[in-house]
């Protein structure tokens, strides 16, 4: 498994207490019946990005709840609590990213070991291998409808007789992902030959599927995800996107800032270059459609029009 800095925490120790704690509270996992006490499906989703998807689908008839959800705090600092592994052992159905990213997930999933339980892993739904180098997934156009149909599919598995409510949910949000689908088509027409640097690989996907070209190398994208120090010459690469005017807008994570991020910030303000700042976690008050549409719209105003956001 590909290691980021999320998936390789120190929360193995915390872990371990955390799980046999909540399972001499929560039993050995999903309800055998697939409805909690109130009649509800008990899903859980890793990020709340994926929370936010399965209570769309959901509805009324399942109950959800996101492990990774504040915006404003480092998501790789995340450690797992007893709420948390009480939350997974619980479950009937949980959507987590894989690669590596929220593989404290897959350790609770093996301490309360549950027949019952439906998981949903978004690398394997997607058929990606462990060597695909960008696990922020939830930018890929492709992820969230893939999801959203597993997500019928098991809710309907659990409870057959709201299938057409659920199938409903997945019309309407299928629908409503397309005014961010076609302008992610529409940018490139609108802004030919953009071009951004960026810190981390969390937008990539977006860039890609907006046609925008990636300046900073890969490598780079990679040491600073992984809190390594990038070298040198790539540093001064960088640097060079903002001084000789390569660069349209300057990307950045704006959840994990740190000395060398600072150090490109100043750089492309000092070269009147905008800057975007993009999530890892959803931020609160989005739907995860409406939040897509948000950043687009982000490089749009610092692509077309010059706008730090």
């Amino acid at each position: 498994m590909t290691n980021f800095r999320l998936g390789a925490l120190r929360v193995l120790p915390l872990l371990c207490l955390a799980v046999v704690a909540a399972l001499a509270v929560a039993g050995c996992g999903g309800s055998a019946d697939g409805a909690g006490s109130d009649g509800k499906i008990s899903a859980v989703g890793a990020e709340n990005e994926y929370a936010n998807v399965i209570e769309q689908i959901g509805g009324k008839y399942v109950d959800v709840s996101a492990v990774l959800s504040d915006p404003n705090t480092d998501p790789h600092s995340f450690e797992a609590s007893v709420s948390v592994a009480q939350q997974v052992a619980g479950a009937d159905v949980v959507v987590q990213n894989g690669l590596g990213y929220d593989s404290w997930m897959e350790k609770i999933e093996s301490a309360s070991a549950s027949d019952s339980r439906d998981v949903i892993d978004v690398q394997e739904l997607l058929g990606l291998p462990d060597s695909t180098p960008n696990p922020h997934l939830w930018y890929k156009p492709e992820t969230m409808p893939a999801v959203a149909k597993q997500l019928v599919a098991d809710f309907s598995e659990i409870q057959p007789e709201h299938k057409a409510y659920f199938e409903a949910n997945l019309k309407r949000f299928e629908t409503s992902l397309q005014p961010w689908l076609t302008g992610l088509k529409e940018f490139a027409t609108k802004f030919p030959g953009a071009a951004v640097a960026t810190t981390e690989p969390v937008a990539d996907y977006l860039l890609e599927a907006a046609g925008i070209k990636n300046l900073t190398p890969f490598s780079m994208q990679s040491d600073v995800m992984n809190d390594a120090d990038p070298a040198p010459q790539a540093v001064a690469l960088q640097e060079s996107f903002f001084s000789e005017g390569e660069a349209d807008a300057f990307v950045y994570n704006q959840q994990v800032t740190d000395s060398i991020t600072e150090k490109f910030l100043d750089s492309a303000a000092a070269n009147d270059v905008p800057v975007v700042g993009v999530y890892e976690t959803m931020p609160s008050g989005y739907t995860y459609q409406r939040w897509m549409e948000a950043e687009l719209r982000a490089l749009e105003e610092a692509v077309g029009k010059g706008k730090s956001t």
